[in-house]
């Protein structure tokens, strides 16, 4: 029995439509249903329906976007820092591994000889090393809180994409948003993240921190280019100037742009597609989200 955490929203929906298409014995496990930020809650419920796994979704992600989370400190914080704590020790009380959906958000830019950061590489966008987002400083403050238990993988997601057209998806995002801002990022195409993570159950690779984007890194302006050469046809898309403009017009905190460096993944036998690749093949299959997803921003 696999537990499924913050099963309603984005990341959640896709582990769930993965979990139920493969028969995989799941629970998506609702606040309503059972106050997983109770530890002695969950702890009782992990060992009556005898857990063998557990995969946490649930988070403070903001909506419309990060902006929001200057405005929402403590249910951002809860959210993305205290709440991990709490899984953490009831799963650490029941013996159950599990994985931690965190973000590659904690860094900005790229390594000094340009390439990605890898897991031993300090944050350089967070509360310690700022200025930052104060969604950025959470994550990264609740990758501290995750360090001192054992049996937890956490997952370093990284502006997620597939090919079901959906507000959180970063493609529809692009299409949607009326100007760019054209900077170099790392990635994770949904499609592959979450069937490689569930590999770990069964891999169980060491516990820790794993950037989980595909290799490579692309261009906002690359992007654009095979939008417009597939489902945006001869569409012509705006962008900022600069950095400068989009805070000055379009953003109220600072955003991560960063390259990762995901070789740890693929020595732990979990290969990713190379990103170029991965875009096409996502917009190969562009189709739009099923229907109990369309306008979801859970």
């Amino acid at each position: 029995m696999i537990y499924l955490l913050g099963g309603t929203g984005y990341i959640g929906r896709a582990f769930h439509r993965h979990l139920t298409r493969h028969g995989i014995a799941h629970r998506v496990v609702r606040r309503a249903e059972l106050d997983y930020a109770d530890p002695a809650r969950l702890l009782a419920a992990l060992r009556a329906d005898r857990v063998t796994f557990l995969i946490n979704a649930a988070g403070y992600t903001g909506k419309p976007n990060v902006d929001a989370a200057e405005h929402q400190k403590a249910e951002c914080l809860f959210g993305n820092a205290v709440l991990p704590g709490r899984i953490a020790e009831a799963c650490a009380s029941a013996r159950v591994p599990w994985g931690h959906v965190s973000s590659g958000c904690i860094y900005q830019g790229a390594r000094p000889d340009g390439s990605g950061f890898t897991e031993l590489d300090p944050p350089n966008f967070s509360f310690r090393a700022g200025p930052c987002s104060f969604y950025s400083g959470s994550k990264a403050l609740g990758e501290e809180v995750l360090a001192a238990y054992p049996d937890v993988y956490q997952w370093r997601i990284r502006i997620p994409f597939d090919h079901l057209d959906h507000p959180r998806n970063y493609l529809s995002k692009l299409l949607r948003y009326p100007r760019l801002l054209d900077a170099r990022n790392s990635l994770t195409h949904l499609a592959e993240f979450v069937p490689a993570a569930l590999a770990f159950a069964e891999k169980r690779p060491e516990p820790g921190l794993y950037n989980f984007t595909n290799p490579g890194s692309v261009t906002t302006r690359e992007i654009t280019a095979l939008l417009a050469a597939t489902v945006a046809p001869g569409r012509d898309f705006a962008f900022f100037a600069d950095e400068a403009e989009f805070m000055r017009t379009a953003a109220s905190t600072p955003r991560s742009n960063c390259v990762l460096d995901s070789s740890k993944l693929l020595a732990a036998g979990i290969p990713l597609a190379p990103i170029h690749e991965a875009l096409r093949a996502a917009l190969a299959a562009w189709r739009p989200a099923p229907r109990d997803e369309v306008g979801s921003l859970s």
